[in-house]
């Protein structure tokens, strides 16, 4: 489709030439020169530690390249140039798990029709009432995006893929003159995966640009115009997306470094997974989340040496489900829980001391100054940080559970230098650390590549093999471990199915 100079000029044109960017004197971007035009749709792809998210928050202007004397930023808009983002940054919308994560640190649990009137006003929090006209905005981005249902929905009620949509509409509320999508297609099921998907091909007909990063094939829009693949911090291509281009994209992610053969339980935790001993049961569990219900009625038990798989569609409950049994949500009055080791009056501290856990809020809460052997030891602890510093037999054993997901390599980093991806990765050797009983895994492989998702996988079949309990959360159905025992299906809150895998 050709664009008239009137459709154009209201989009930004950006040029970026000769940025590099350096965290903790680290390179993490290297000599970019990349140019993003108003009709043009990219797909931003790399493996894990590749540079995306700092990319698009150089493009923003979240974040400002490492002085070199050569870097130049230039963005032209409405026949101005202008060369810092600065004085056009409240016309690029950015949408990524940091945005999201922001409502879960801070409590931000307005109605999903507060937050996306936060669009209107480019502002962080609800300031004034809304108008009937911005009433009418809203409701016709719901309708456009199909979450009506949403609408009076509070945003911490929401499952992490809803929470996404109802983000792209606050962006969308934004009027941008430029989108940055930083994995949004991370957390959507299939229902509201294809709406994602139709709302990116409904933009084939404006020349909005935008720029989506991704780590899985599937999720490229069929919308998409241009491609762009970082590697090492560096672009390796930049041009019309072609099928060739494509393959090279995600064909070419380096293998991730093999970890340490796993240590098996002890001959006293083998002999409790042989025997089935519980290790936790609810009963007519229901499970309110600020007043709403979320879980209903919820019968389960999980035995030593189970892996559940807990699966059904946004606002399932699954997240909920794993929180209720970690113990940060508790079990309305007429149910019960009952978790092995916790009798009433014992801290909950005592039963996490033996479960891991991978989440997003997990992820969401840890401190980007937090060293990595620091933020894996924490898991001894199952605290958000250290409020003492590590011993060394507790260091060592963080340095230990680092080696053994092959990440030897991230030990003198802080979180702030690391990946979305690379924090994932980091987290799973905390949940490890102190060899728990039980892992409780919420969408463990959102945001990390094929190539890491693999070894993680790998790992964790290797742990089930050794006797380890687990919980997974997923919407996919290859990301259920080969030895799987047990499914419960959940949708609206209530179980469908509950029992053996069906094969």
């Amino acid at each position: 489709m050709t664009l008239t100079h009137s459709q154009t000029a209201r989009y930004l044109d950006v040029a970026l030439d000769h940025l590099c960017l350096r965290f903790d004197d680290t390179p993490v971007l290297q000599d970019i020169r990349w140019r993003i035009r108003p009709g043009e749709r990219w797909v931003l792809a790399g493996g894990n530690g590749a540079g995306k998210t700092q990319l698009l928050k150089l493009v923003s202007g979240d974040v400002w390249p490492t002085p070199t004397g050569a870097e130049r930023r230039v963005y032209r808009w409405h026949g101005e140039r202008h060369d810092t983002p600065q004085s056009v940054k409240d016309e690029i919308a950015y949408l990524g798990p940091e945005r999201q994560d922001r409502y879960e640190r801070y409590d931000w649990n307005f109605t999903a029709t507060e937050v996306i009137g936060t669009g209107l006003y480019h502002s962080d929090i609800p300031l004034d009432p809304l108008s009937v006209a911005d009433q009418t905005r809203i409701t016709a981005l719901l309708k456009r995006l199909r979450i009506e249902a949403l609408a009076q929905r509070r945003f911490l009620t929401l499952s992490y893929g809803e929470r996404r949509l109802v983000l792209l509409a606050r962006a969308l509320a934004w009027k941008p003159a430029l989108l940055l999508l930083d994995e949004v297609c991370n957390g959507p099921d299939a229902v509201h995966g294809k709406r994602l998907q139709a709302f990116l091909a409904s933009t084939a007909r404006s020349a909005l640009p935008w720029v989506l990063t991704t780590h899985r094939q599937e999720d490229v829009p069929r919308s998409a115009t241009h491609l762009a693949i970082l590697k090492g911090g560096q672009l390796q291509y930049r041009g019309r997306l072609t099928p060739a281009a494509l393959r090279r994209a995600f064909d070419g992610v380096a293998p991730v470094a093999a970890a340490k053969p796993v240590r098996v339980l002890s001959p006293r935790a083998r002999s409790a997974a042989a025997a089935g001993q519980p290790l936790v049961r609810l009963e007519k569990a229901d499970v309110y989340v600020d007043g709403t219900g979320i879980l209903t009625d919820l019968n389960l038990c999980v035995r030593q040496g189970d892996c559940w798989v807990v699966h059904g569609g946004n606002g399932a409950g699954k997240s909920t489900l794993l929180r209720t049994i970690y113990g940060d949500y508790p079990v309305a009055t007429r149910g019960r829980i009952w978790r092995a080791g916790l009798e009433p009056g014992v801290p909950r501290s005592e039963f996490r001391a033996w479960v891991g856990l991978v989440a997003p809020q997990l992820q969401t809460d840890q401190p980007q100054y937090l060293g990595v052997v620091d933020t894996v030891g924490s898991g001894l602890h199952a605290s958000i940080g250290l409020n003492d510093r590590l011993t060394p037999a507790e260091r060592r054993r963080a340095v230990a559970a680092l080696k053994d997901f092959g990440l030897q390599g991230f030990a003198r980093r802080t979180l702030r230098a690391l990946s979305y991806g690379q924090l994932r990765r980091v987290l799973f050797a905390r949940a490890w650390v102190s060899a728990p009983r039980l892992l409780l895994l919420d969408e463990p492989y959102a945001g990390v590549d094929t190539p890491t998702r693999q070894a993680l996988q790998a790992r964790i079949e290797l742990l089930l093999q050794a006797g380890l309990t687990l919980v997974i959360a997923t919407h996919h159905r290859a990301e259920w471990p080969l030895g799987a025992t047990h499914e419960l299906e959940l949708a609206a809150g209530r179980v469908r199915y509950s029992g053996p895998v069906r094969r």
